[in-house]
């Protein structure tokens, strides 16, 4: 009897071979080449220059933790913060007491840096998003810190709200999702000011 394995493998390698070149290089450059020629600032990172070096990305948030920036999201990635390699949440459940130490603890600090404000703490500041890299934050929460950011650097109240109102992003296309502050441009915008 006559072993006809050769006829089988070769057009399954070649199949492999045609499909690898497909998925694994033709389909990525063809997607990348699309994104950059329709988004071109969103598929170079988003990255954000000042005076010539880069700063920050509009869409992975930064640890900013001086009572004269306004703090975002918590970050979920660990050990560093606001790691893009290691993006992901805490996948902590809403009944587990670690979740509830960290948020307890978020307060704690929120209220620590500005004892004066006696207003409820808004949810995003004290809880990561899925991805723990969430670079904006709800206009209530930049609001919620808005007196801290003013008394610390001496500006009033109304020139810290007129910073956040021009800051602000509506929602996508006026119906998806929610108005959102970014706030590595809140921060730039206020240290340009």
């Amino acid at each position: 009897m006559e072993n006809n394995n050769g006829g089988i493998v070769r057009p399954a390698l070649v199949l492999f071979v045609l499909l690898s070149a497909l998925t694994g290089l033709i389909y990525p450059m063809a997607v990348t080449g699309a994104a950059k020629a329709v988004f071109p600032a969103q598929a170079g990172g988003g990255l954000v220059e000042l005076d010539g070096k880069t700063v920050g990305s509009k869409l992975i948030g930064q640890n900013f933790g001086d009572p004269k920036h306004f703090w975002g999201r918590p970050s979920a990635t660990a050990p560093q913060p606001y790691n893009a390699s290691a993006s992901g949440g805490s996948n902590l459940g809403p009944l587990n007491p670690a979740l509830a130490d960290a948020v307890k603890a978020r307060v704690e600090a929120l209220r620590a840096a500005d004892p004066g404000n006696a207003t409820a703490v808004p949810v995003d500041l004290v809880t990561a998003s899925a991805s723990g890299l969430d670079p904006d934050i709800s206009p209530a929460a930049a609001r919620y810190q808005a007196a801290r950011v003013a008394r610390v650097r001496g500006l009033p109240l109304e020139q810290v709200n007129a910073l956040i109102a021009k800051n602000t992003q509506g929602s996508l296309w006026g119906f998806l999702g929610e108005p959102r502050v970014n706030v590595l441009a809140l921060n730039l915008a206020l240290d340009g000011r």
